[in-house]
């Protein structure tokens, strides 16, 4: 199977096309949330002796409440976002369709929303690794970063991908000329 892998600069392209879009998805959700909660947040500051550490303390543990919060919205948006597209018919971000990605399993397939949400998931660990896990796509045989490797998958350059009956084809094929 011939496939021309997509590499790292490609894929650095799409992501920031797809944190724009994340980025106002993310505008229209929890923007609102936030605004509930800070609205009554600068209300009762309003009314607290800055100069009581208990009432410090207190406001620290709200806006650390609130920036975990907003961490842990921006993460489900994220994951489900890139799990929906990726599994999806169209098999890619709205950042890879535009530079002619696709996001398959190993055998050239689509991806069922347990493998594309796996994958996502697993994008955690490579931020959590100072992204070397995003940078390991520059270094890899078939430009698998971290996330890719773990959950099985390839991100390909869409005219290359076989269908389902030519990649079943050219697996019988090699396995002829074995014998």
């Amino acid at each position: 199977m011939n496939t021309n892998y997509a590499g790292f600069w490609m894929r650095f392209v799409a992501i920031i096309i797809d944190g724009i879009i994340i980025g106002i998805i993310q505008s229209f959700v929890i923007v609102p949330i936030l605004a509930a909660v800070g609205f009554g947040f600068v209300g009762s500051m309003q009314t607290m002796d800055m100069s009581d550490p208990s009432n410090i303390a207190g406001m620290v543990g709200a806006i650390m409440a609130v920036a975990g919060t907003y961490w842990i919205l921006s993460m489900c948006i994220q994951v489900l976002y890139f799990s929906f597209m990726e599994s999806s018919k169209w098999q890619a971000t709205i950042g890879k369709m535009a530079l002619g990605l696709l996001v398959t399993d190993m055998n050239g397939l689509k991806l069922d929303f347990g493998k594309a949400f796996v994958r996502n998931i697993c994008k955690i660990i490579s931020n959590f690794t100072l992204l070397i896990g995003y940078i390991m796509a520059g270094f890899t045989d078939k430009k698998q970063a971290l996330h890719d490797i773990i959950a099985g998958t390839l991100v390909v350059k869409k005219a290359t991908v076989m269908s389902p009956k030519e990649a079943d084809f050219a697996h019988q094929d090699s396995n002829s000329g074995r014998q």
